[in-house]
């Protein structure tokens, strides 16, 4: 039945009809992951978002059971191009734009509150502070003189 239906359409019609092909370049990286043994290393398309591609380090993070233990928020980090700069890659940003393969991923850092901070404080000046004098007390080296 299928010979049949060939039959009917002329060639010409298989021949016009456009075949739209979407080019899309896949791309190996390399993701050193700050406090991390070893780097990462996956394949991406060059058109992926870098959000997408922080999730799929950090889901590949957890998968190979790597410490530090992470937080799977993508919203937790900073992304930079190893080689191209020092601003960090903006989460719409495509991975293929920015022009190379080797990328840090690092956790953003926690601004603490002032309650926190003020509590840190006390601690320190009360009794989390006698532990720092007693270890540094115990620290001295005695040198022999000869």
């Amino acid at each position: 039945m299928f010979n049949k239906l060939m039959k009917s359409y002329p060639e010409k019609m298989f021949l016009q009809t456009p075949i739209k092909k979407v080019k899309c370049t896949r791309l190996l990286i390399t993701v050193n992951v700050l406090g991390s043994a070893g780097p990462l290393r996956f394949v991406v398309s060059e058109n992926d978002k870098v959000a997408k591609v922080v999730d799929t380090a950090l889901k590949q993070y957890a998968r190979e059971g790597r410490l530090p233990l992470l937080s799977s928020d993508v919203n937790d980090y900073f992304f930079y191009s190893a080689t191209a700069g020092i601003d960090a890659l903006e989460p719409s940003d495509s991975i293929g734009s920015v022009g190379v393969r080797n990328f840090i991923l690092c956790k953003k850092q926690r601004q603490p509150m002032m309650t926190e901070a003020r509590g840190h404080g006390i601690a320190q000046n009360g009794k989390g502070g006698w532990k720092a004098w007693l270890t540094k007390s115990f620290s001295f080296k005695i040198h022999s003189h000869y």
